[in-house]
């Protein structure tokens, strides 16, 4: 593959609004970097040079395309959709879960592609204090979220922070299992063990056809919550919408941290 293999090449949005055309002329800038001639790509797509001339100059670039293209260089395309912050569907979702939110508190939805998972890292997950509270008593054994790495590894360390108004990092938990589901059947297999109402899962997972379970195991208290403002002065913390990879120094200093076994 060409010098872009195993990378994700992201769309987002842009300040000056554009239209299709200006896709083409990004797909071929892709190409050149790839190293890539006209020829080579057409072989990679199975298709005549002179389509991939057609598809570089703008003219009618559907979105399957654009997957096909950029996965012929070894990528892969993700796409997300923008709201703002008080958008109704956005009120909606971050009444029941802390969703991602963007630059200029924008809520992320993603529409095409999966998150990657960074290799030996933990996480920090942001979780309501009525969900944190049931994990840590060891009755909420999974987490949903429309967006997470399904590459994570059994056994990543998760730390849960609990948001307002406890807003502190209360304790850890192993990820045993990342599973990518149908949305129904998320329901139907967690309805029991994620502690969410019907009503507010069909929100937060509206517009997708798959969802994401965390499975947890192992959970742990730490013996004293660590308020997010010592947080801050020792580690720079800024507590995510959704989830974040933990630092090295806060990886250091939570593992560390003392913690009571919950189950």
């Amino acid at each position: 593959m060409g010098r872009l293999a195993g990378k994700v090449i992201e769309a987002s949005v842009v300040e000056e609004p554009r239209d299709a055309r200006g896709v083409g002329p990004e797909l071929r800038r892709l190409r050149l970097l790839s190293g890539l001639t006209q020829a080579e790509m057409a072989s990679r797509l199975d298709i005549q040079q002179a389509a991939i001339s057609k598809i570089e100059k703008g003219r009618e670039v559907y979105l399957t395309t654009v997957q096909r293209y950029v996965e012929a260089l070894g990528a892969s395309l993700r796409v997300d959709a923008v709201f703002p912050a008080d958008a109704q569907l956005a009120l909606h979702i971050r009444d029941a879960f802390d969703a991602e939110c963007g630059h200029d508190d924008q809520l992320v939805l993603p529409l095409l592609g999966d998150e990657p998972f960074r290799a030996q890292r933990d996480v920090v997950l942001s979780i309501r204090p009525q969900y944190s509270e049931k994990i840590l008593e060891g009755r909420k054994t999974v987490e949903l979220r429309r967006r997470f790495p399904v590459s994570a590894p059994g056994g990543t360390v998760a730390y849960i922070y609990s948001t307002s108004p406890v807003r502190a990092m209360v304790g850890v938990a192993e990820i045993k299992d990342v599973l990518k589901l149908p949305i129904e059947q998320i329901w139907a297999e967690f309805e029991d063990t994620a502690f969410i109402q019907r009503k507010d899962f069909t929100n937060y997972f509206q517009g997708l056809d798959f969802g994401f379970a965390l499975l947890f195991e192992d959970v742990k208290s730490f013996s004293r919550p660590i308020p997010l403002n010592e947080l801050r002065t020792r580690f720079g913390f800024e507590p995510p919408q959704s989830f974040l990879y933990a630092s090295r120094d806060l990886r250091k200093a939570l593992r560390h941290e003392p913690a009571i076994v919950s189950h």
